[in-house]
């Protein structure tokens, strides 16, 4: 019955009440809280592109981005627009994604920002809580023009996989008490926490300092959800409730995690450590499951590189390697076959 059962268009009761806490941990912001089931983080992207950009308009995501945005976008009737996610020092470039942003605030008046953070796919760069207090001024100041309505979506997929304990999270405070025409939505996955992409169960979840704009985003949320899936995948909810009721159930699960990121993060080092000695320039990496190098010919490259059984991603700038797939011993070999390949790529 837990697994077969409908379950209902917001979600199971007990999903919900676990929700917050596996989302936000003590991290929780001072603010009006709604959240609505959906088959993965990919759902809640789908319901923040779907009600909150108008037709035509366009949604702002940096550079290196999950193509699925795209995707979604151009599927309703929107388009994608690209700051330039990373300055010189590689760090967050916060002078392009201010000069994009408010040039499309002055253009359309609402604008949807798409940000994947922490552990963003596929650079695995987390913005700084620095750098958060720079991007919501620049949202804040537009917000003091009661005509204009600033949304933003963070795609938080990877979240359960960044830094050492909970502190990747510390940002979420930082939406409290915000202008009710600044609106924060949140896409969680049970994907990667609970290695359950199969399954496909995940939230949106809305954050404002006005409660009727938060009811009104989980209603719409219901209502777009009953318009696409029907609902969400029962089962994928139960094993969240049954964990996080039961505190020895809740404790091997963490544990089990924190040996999990443990194994990510030393094979990230390996890499990256590796990558710096034989001089592999990759795009800043701070978390998760990608490390991206950036390249004039990605395909050519990921063609030379698959003759080699070294298998990476394709982007439009460049190739992605998962660290999460391969072990510590093949990260550092990884490195030195994609350094050699471009070398001759390049003689």
């Amino acid at each position: 019955e837990k697994i077969a059962a409908y379950a209902p268009l917001a979600g199971t009761p007990g999903f919900l009440k676990s929700l917050e806490t596996a989302c936000f941990g003590e991290y929780k912001p001072d603010a009006h809280i709604r959240a609505v089931a959906t088959p993965g983080g990919t759902g809640a992207v789908k319901h923040a592109i779907c009600n909150y950009a108008n037709t035509g308009d366009s949604i702002l995501v940096g550079d290196w981005y999950w193509s699925p945005y795209a995707t979604i976008a151009e599927e309703i009737g929107k388009k994608i627009e690209t700051f330039t996610l990373f300055n010189e020092e590689g760090n967050f470039n916060i002078a392009s994604f201010k000069e994009h942003f408010e040039a499309l605030m002055k253009k359309q008046k609402r604008v949807l920002t798409i940000l994947n953070t922490p552990a963003h796919n596929p650079t695995g760069y987390s913005i700084s809580n620095e750098e958060w207090d720079e991007i919501l001024n620049i949202f804040k100041d537009a917000a003091k023009d009661e005509n204009n309505r600033v949304v933003l979506l963070v795609d938080t997929a990877y979240i359960d996989f960044a830094g050492i304990g909970l502190e990747k999270r510390s940002f979420f405070k930082k939406f409290s008490n915000l202008p009710e025409n600044l609106f924060v939505m949140i896409a969680y996955s049970m994907s990667k926490g609970y290695t359950m992409y199969g399954m496909r169960s995940g939230a949106a979840i809305g954050i404002s300092s006005n409660e009727d704009i938060a009811i009104e985003f989980q209603y719409s949320c219901m209502h777009s959800g009953r318009a696409n899936w029907s609902n969400g995948t029962r089962g994928a909810m139960e094993v969240m409730s049954s964990i996080y009721a039961d505190p020895a159930k809740l404790n091997a699960y963490l544990e089990e995690v924190k040996e999990t990121k443990q194994l990510l993060q030393a094979r990230a080092k390996i890499f990256v450590d590796e990558a710096e000695r034989i001089g592999l320039k990759t795009l800043t990496y701070r978390d998760g499951f990608f490390i991206t190098i950036e390249h004039p010919e990605p395909k050519k490259l990921m063609e030379e590189l698959t003759k080699q059984n070294l298998y990476l991603v394709s982007l439009k700038k460049g190739i992605r390697f998962a660290i999460c797939a391969v072990s510590g011993e093949k990260c550092k070999k990884a490195a030195g076959i994609i350094k050699n390949t471009i070398d001759k790529l390049n003689s």
